[in-house]
Order: C-alpha cells, then structure tokens, then sequence
C-alpha cells in the first residue's frame, strides 16, 4: 500500500505551505512511506486529485486544496481530518495502515478489544448460548487460585517494602536535619570563642598601652628630677 500525499510546490499560500509541511514532517516522524505529488508542476496529478476527491469532502466552491490524502486509490482525508486523527491517536487508522506494535494506537486498540470482548473468551453452544456445561478443570481453577494468592502476597510484600522504604527515607531525613543542628550548633560555638578570643586580645591591648603610658611618665619624671 502506496501513501500519496498530494502537494503544491509553488502555493502562494502560507496557510497552505504550513500545513504541507505539517502533515509531511508527522509521517517522517512516524517513518511512514509517502509518495509526494505536485500538482502544481503536474497537470496529471491535479487532474486526478480532483476527480478523486469524493464530492461530499470537496468545499462549496469544488474545488479541493492540497494537501490531499490516499492510500493507493482509496480516499484518507485532508489536512483537518488528518490534523483531528493525529490529536486521537488515530493515524494509521486515518491512513488505512495496521499499527505497529507497542504505538499508542496499537495499545489503544488493544485496550479496547479487552474492554469490548473482554480478557476471556467463553464458549458458546450450537444456539450462541454460553455453554455453562462446559468446566474448567480443577487444576485450572487451582492455578488461578495459587496464581490469585501469589500476586496479593506479591501485593502485601511490595506495600511492606514501602512501608519499609519511607521508613528509611523518613531515617534519612531526620539524620540530615540533626547534621544540619549540630552543624549550626558547633558554628555557634566556634563564634563565640572567636568573640571571647576578640574581647581578651582587646583587653590584652588595653592594658599594654596603660603599661607603656605608665612607663613613659616614670622616665618623663626620672629626666626632670635630674
């Protein structure tokens, strides 16, 4: 299945120009294979685009504008059906093409296939009756008990586990806030010997001066007495 996406090269438009360029640079990003066609240079192709349009996508005046969507011969859409499947999660579908595995549209699928079918499929009789004579085998049902039991005993064990792990974090928070008090604390204290250290070498300085004023008068005295 070919993807052909139908461009204009030389549009004037800027709105247009935009939304090529969108629609290209999301199928490279998804690695989708496309076929770009110009119908500005191809009468060919404009001709065909045209024609190929189904009559109730085409606006009033009749004429479509790039860009335009196929798959091989199958109509997809334009730009704003193609700009909705992408805000859905729904482009492959958009373009005809199964989704790859491990996609958002293929676990979508997925989820809805559970959802609507559901995860088991029951036996039905010859009428569309669900069989109800049909039994699951004793072993069956004890696996499912033993799988049932394992998986809440995985539970408990992993709600423990947690229980154990924020006890730890809530250990290693404490054990951080008491370092930061006694880092505090022993910051204050190295600030209050600085300050003794301060207040004594001051006094230290006072008491030299006194000293050295004292000694001074004493030979001033000395030198007027003789």
């Amino acid at each position: 299945m070919v993807i052909k996406v139908f461009l204009a090269s030389s549009s004037g438009s800027t709105a247009i120009k935009k939304k090529q360029q969108d629609v290209v640079a999301f199928l490279e990003a998804l690695k989708v294979d496309y076929t770009p066609l110009d119908i500005a240079c191809n009468e060919e192709n404009r001709m065909w685009m045209r024609k190929n349009v189904p009559e109730e996508n085409k606006p009033a005046n009749g004429i479509p504008l790039p860009p335009q969507i196929f798959n091989e011969e199958s109509y997809c859409g334009d730009y704003d059906t193609f700009f909705n499947a992408k805000e859905d999660n729904s482009v492959y579908s958009f373009l005809g093409l199964p989704p790859p595995p491990g996609s958002k549209e293929a676990l979508q699928a997925d989820r809805a296939h559970i959802v609507e079918n559901g995860t088991h499929t029951e036996e039905t009789n010859a009428e569309g009756n669900v069989d109800e004579s049909t039994e699951v085998p004793m072993t069956e049902r004890n696996g499912e008990a033993h799988a049932e039991k394992e998986q809440a005993q995985a539970a408990d064990g992993q709600e423990e586990d947690g229980g154990d792990a924020d006890d730890e974090e809530d250990e290693v928070a404490e054990d951080e806030e008491e370092a930061v008090e006694e880092t505090d604390e022993a910051h204050a204290e190295e600030d209050e010997e600085q300050e003794e250290e301060d207040l004594q070498s001051e006094e230290e300085e006072e008491l030299q001066q006194l000293e050295e004023e004292e000694d001074l008068e004493e030979t001033q005295e000395e030198e007027e007495a003789e």
